[in-house]
């Protein structure tokens, strides 16, 4: 049994602007291009940071040495691609944000839309921070301000006892917000920001004065996020949409890069976690390979599979490997193998219906028995199929 070598990393998970600090760096300290008023990064070095530099490095920034700055450089920093997908779409969601509308990310659960406007806010305003998340329980107050009401019933309304939401800290600051699952939200909550959007101001009536007035500042943009699959539940009004650009982030339509993105994001995971596990190519491909066929409902081969009603996404994927990897390292020898991916598989394809199941122990019995009887790691994901006989 593998056992972790290495020391498992202080927060969680790190936010881009930290995952990627030296990068933002080295963009910053060679970029030459024109920047928008309150821009960290030129357009052109945002694009870089998402779809990468193929294989060009930018200058790092110089170190510094006891608070004092050095003239010499830190060495070249290769800027790695971040975002697998359509680049013309990346170009078309930077220009909307450096318009007057905001950007709304439309897609399939577990397409990247979160972490593109993740992404975007770190390059753009430096920090991925100011993040609203839509639910049925989003109220205004977590969206604009609320009160300290100790200090409110001391002082009465004023500057002090207020408390900034991330739109507030985004207009007063001119930072990109984040605005996560919007249609999650009920209409009324999600047209709060109707007004904002046109004339990029906040009121805050309850303050006397000019302070009851805030203009948002230069940089300042909503980036929101919405699934398809949650169209009609809160739909957004007329005048809301048209104060967003709309852009589809499709799921990855090349093999080849989702078998590159899982095995990437797999493995940074598992490092992260302190979990020492080995993620074969071969067996990465049949869980790759899986999730497509069930994605599209038919297998290179031409058979045709029943599509499950659970998302098979790519994000999807990326979680069952890196399950995958922590049962081989804390249950087996640390090198994933198809067994290991079945098990974690039941809790991908059990969320949404029984029937799904069904289908996916259809998919093994017409398609995995078949491929088991040419290829070893196949046969293993085929003799872990008894765990979907539990639920």
């Amino acid at each position: 049994m593998a056992t972790p070598s290495r020391e498992p990393q202080a927060i969680l998970r790190e936010p881009a602007e930290l995952r990627y600090a030296a990068e933002l760096a080295a963009l910053a300290s060679s970029d030459t291009a024109a920047k928008p008023p309150g821009w960290k990064l030129s357009p052109r070095a945002v694009r870089t940071f998402i779809v990468g530099s193929e294989g060009i490095t930018a200058a790092a920034a110089p170190k510094a040495a006891k608070g004092k700055k050095t003239p010499s450089s830190a060495g070249d920093v290769a800027i790695t691609r971040k975002f697998h997908g359509d680049d013309a779409m990346i170009d078309r969601a930077i220009v909307t944000l450096m318009s007057n509308r905001g950007l709304l990310l439309v897609g399939e659960p577990g397409t990247a839309k979160s972490m593109l406007s993740e992404l975007l806010a770190a390059a753009i305003s430096g920090t991925s921070a100011l993040t609203i998340q839509g639910t049925a329980g989003t109220t205004e107050d977590q969206i604009k301000y609320s009160w300290n009401y100790a200090l409110l019933l001391a002082e009465g309304p004023t500057p002090n006892a207020l408390v900034p939401a991330p739109l507030f800290h985004g207009l007063s600051q001119g930072l990109i917000v984040r605005f996560e699952e919007i249609t999650r939200c009920p209409p009324e909550i999600q047209d709060t920001l109707i007004s904002t959007l046109s004339d990029k101001v906040l009121f805050v009536p309850e303050l006397k004065g000019d302070g009851n007035v805030m203009y948002a500042k230069p940089g300042f943009n909503i980036i929101a996020t919405a699934n398809t699959r949650d169209r009609g539940v809160n739909e957004m009004s007329a005048a809301l949409k048209r104060r967003f650009n709309f852009e589809t982030v499709p799921p990855i339509a090349e093999k080849k890069f989702e078998l590159e993105l899982v095995a990437k994001q797999a493995s940074e995971m598992l490092y992260h976690a302190g979990a020492v596990a080995t993620l074969p190519e071969n067996v990465i491909d049949v869980l790759v390979t899986t999730f497509l066929d069930l994605r599209k409902g038919k297998t290179d081969e031409g058979t045709a599979v029943e599509r499950p009603t659970a998302t098979m996404s790519t994000a999807e994927a990326v979680a069952v490997a890196f399950s995958a990897g922590l049962d081989a390292c804390y249950f087996g020898d640390g090198s994933v193998k198809g067994e290991h991916l079945a098990r974690q598989l039941v809790g991908t394809v059990l969320k949404d219906s029984a029937d799904d199941a069904k289908k996916v122990k259809q998919y093994f019995e017409v398609v995995v028995k078949i491929r088991a009887k040419k290829d070893p790691h196949w046969k293993s994901f085929y003799d872990g199929r008894g765990v979907l006989g539990q639920g």
